[in-house]
């Protein structure tokens, strides 16, 4: 299993981030498997991860034409800066 862990300094978010948000995970969700998609915004910081079962689902989703346009609204409007990693999960357990 793979991670994509999502960091981001906050410009503005507005009406039409949440909407696209939200139309972005459903999209992962349904479409390139993503399996579960966490996000938390504090005051400027936000972060976002998502839970993939493979790299080639990730890299699909990067590359969804819905996807960039979000990424390009994302950089020209509600992010200062944003940093994304890639982990291997290598194990997993819970109480």
């Amino acid at each position: 299993m793979f991670a994509v862990i999502f960091r981001a300094k906050v410009a503005k978010l507005d009406a039409r981030y949440a909407e696209m948000a939200a139309q972005m995970r459903q999209l992962a969700i349904d479409k390139y498997h993503c399996l579960d998609f966490v996000a938390v915004t504090e005051g400027e910081q936000e972060i976002a991860i998502s839970y993939w079962r493979c790299e080639a689902d990730i890299q699909a989703w990067k590359q969804d034409s819905e996807h960039r346009i979000a990424q390009q609204l994302g950089r020209e409007a509600w992010y200062e800066s944003y940093k994304v990693e890639v982990v291997e999960i290598k194990r997993q357990y819970q109480g």
